[in-house]
């Protein structure tokens, strides 16, 4: 009968090749994870808590018409004559601040505007300055508007005013001296009512740039 030969290590001291270990190869913990090279192994240190509130989006900044409500009177009344240079239209329109929304502002500018005498249209117009043409037009362009001006204000006693809001900027030239053709021939009277509604129309679209992104004219911050 043979003696079946009992071998003194256990199974888990063979290596992977089925050779005993020797003392001096020390066995690996059971509980330690295997990974392949660059495979991230998670740990309790990188785990997040369980019931961490989400992160809440920074509230918007104030706009550009709330920073305008809040600015002291003077400051406000700087802004507004960047638009209109008529003290009185500035003080009237800052002094009816807060406004809920554009349209409220715009509306008070437009009441304002209305009432407009003759010296705040005065003022207003020694504010303005003559209408600039497009980059790269020809300067027969430049001498014909300049001469056109030059007449009108040696007919009137103030520069030109037009608004060209609506009108396309290969436009302008035409837009503005047809507007002094036609005008040439009004009473002063008659084109100072003119005169102040183009006034009116010109703060208007202003105050409307200051407060869309891309407005420059008439900034409020």
């Amino acid at each position: 009968m043979k003696h079946l030969s009992l071998d003194p290590q256990p199974n888990h001291a063979r290596g992977p090749d089925g050779r005993r270990r020797t003392a001096e190869e020390p066995t690996l913990p059971a509980h330690r994870p295997s990974r392949l090279p660059g495979q991230a192994v998670g740990t309790p240190e990188s785990s997040e808590p369980p019931g961490l509130p989400e992160q809440t989006r920074p509230a918007p900044g104030p706009t550009g018409l709330e920073r305008f409500n809040a600015l002291p009177a003077d400051e406000a009344e700087r802004a507004l004559l960047a638009c209109c240079g008529s003290h009185h239209w500035a003080r009237r329109v800052a002094a009816h601040r807060p406004y809920p929304d554009l349209g409220s502002l715009l509306a008070a500018a437009d009441e304002a505007a209305y009432d407009l005498t003759p010296g705040d249209v005065a003022e207003a117009l020694a504010c303005e300055s003559l209408t600039l043409l497009p980059d790269g037009a020809y300067s027969a362009a430049h001498t014909a508007l300049s001469a056109a001006h030059a007449a009108y204000e040696s007919r009137f006693g103030h520069v030109f005013v037009i608004c060209l809001d609506d009108t396309a900027p290969d436009e302008a030239l035409d837009q503005v001296l047809a507007g002094i053709r036609s005008r040439w021939a009004n009473d002063p009277d008659e084109e100072r009512i003119l005169t102040a509604e183009e006034l009116r129309r010109l703060a208007r679209g202003r105050l409307t740039r200051s407060f869309s992104p891309a407005g420059s004219d008439c900034a409020i911050s």
